[in-house]
């Protein structure tokens, strides 16, 4: 048994014994404490959505029965979307150990300078951002979100080394900079920066280390948990960090998926005061295979696709529309491209309709490597690749359509 299946199996046990919402669920799917003994055994624990998490405080104000301290212990009380309200009673520094390793991976050092531009208003991010910073030993500025003239102001003044905040704030600071005929390279001293919140396109990564020379480290998160995940070199996979505990899960059985499969990330934390056990984020992600011999979670990666809503399942695999997206743009950059699911002989049906920049492009050749890189990508075989003009898909079209009627 590890050390975080000991953990977890105490987790449990406390939440259990404390939070009365987590006794509830536990009771309702006739499990004890006693039935989750190591990570593996989490599959038998129903997976719990945000919208319920909003559900229970609304019906059991203020924390749903989640809370698992006396009240008179908490800190601050955070809001996310839903609303979600989630307490700070300090007994947790994982989330704040887990955002210096990120940052410390990224680039940041002791002594840098940093200008932390996530919010420090209602939700956590910015100040635990602040508290691992501190951990390093960088020099804090909070910033916050907006006055990018300001910002900028600072920037040279304290010559500010480390940025944290969103890529997309990140490159305004930069056009703002150069609008105002500054020389981003000579008139600035920033090296590093670690972006969240939001996704991070090639492209942008491409342009801020090429063009602008910093180091970027991308990292994922959320408000409740904190940052799950890092990506430090490019490419789509994320590396999981040793904390919290991070399944990716079929969205409607819950159980784990295996290796180069697509579902839901679902994350318990080992929160003493606030016990999240199986929280589904609603994000889709492909769960990327370990290399040989290796499970540990910090040697697994994830790559996200998108929200587990949009996607389809064929033939047992989900499908979502990035990740056929980013297949098409393998072999037929530009083209328009959807997949449509249907019924033939009562079995699935996946078919892809093809509009090419060069309408008389189509071939035998290119179809099979669409064909192929969508195997790859999503792990679902494409019965015929159909070459369309694009009034035949349409401007705006849906990249996934499913045909099937099951009356």
């Amino acid at each position: 048994m590890t050390i975080i299946d000991q953990r977890l199996r105490v987790q449990i046990r406390h939440a259990y014994d404390r939070a009365p919402a987590v006794r509830a669920r536990f009771d309702t799917a006739g499990l004890t404490p006693d039935d989750v003994q190591r990570v593996a055994d989490l599959d038998r624990v129903p997976v719990i959505s945000k919208e319920e998490v909003a559900a229970l405080q609304r019906a059991n104000p203020p924390f749903g029965g989640l809370l698992a301290a006396p009240p008179e212990l908490v800190r601050h009380i955070f809001m996310s979307p839903g609303p979600i309200y989630e307490p700070d009673a300090g007994d947790d520094a994982l989330p704040v150990e887990m955002a210096a390793l990120a940052m410390r991976q990224s680039g940041l050092r002791a002594g840098d300078v940093v200008l932390n531009c996530l919010s420090y208003h209602l939700v956590p991010a910015g100040l635990l951002v602040d508290r691992a910073l501190q951990a390093l030993g960088c020099i804090v500025v909070p910033g916050g979100v907006g006055n990018t003239d300001l910002q900028l102001q600072i920037m040279q003044d304290l010559r500010v080394t480390g940025y944290v905040g969103t890529p997309s704030f990140l490159l305004s600071l930069i056009r703002r900079a150069e609008e105002r005929g500054l020389n981003w390279r000579s008139d600035f001293h920033l090296r590093t920066a670690f972006v969240t919140a939001e996704p991070l396109p090639a492209s942008l990564r491409q342009t801020l280390v090429e063009s602008y020379g910093l180091a970027v480290g991308n990292a994922y998160g959320t408000a409740e948990l904190g940052f799950l995940a890092l990506n430090t070199a490019g490419g789509l996979a994320m590396q999981l960090l040793p904390l919290p505990i991070v399944q990716v899960v079929a969205p409607d059985s819950g159980l784990s998926v295996g290796p180069g499969e697509a579902g839901e990330v679902v994350v318990t934390n080992l929160d003493p005061a606030y016990p999240l056990i199986r929280l589904g984020l609603g994000d889709l992600a492909v769960n990327v295979d370990p290399q040989p011999g290796r499970s540990q979670q910090m040697e697994r990666s994830l790559v996200l696709v998108g929200r587990s809503g949009e996607a389809v399942k064929v033939r047992g695999m989900f499908v979502h529309p990035n990740q056929l997206r980013f297949a098409a743009a393998q072999v037929a950059p530009g083209a328009l491209v959807q997949g449509v699911v249907d019924r033939e002989d009562q079995q699935d049906s996946f078919e892809l309709r093809v509009a090419l920049a060069d309408a008389g492009a189509g071939s035998p050749a290119l179809a099979a490597a669409l064909q192929e890189a969508v195997r790859q990508s999503c792990r679902v075989r494409v019965n015929r690749v159909q070459f369309v003009t694009a009034d035949a898909i349409g401007a705006g079209a849906p990249w996934l359509v499913d045909q099937r009627r099951w009356d």
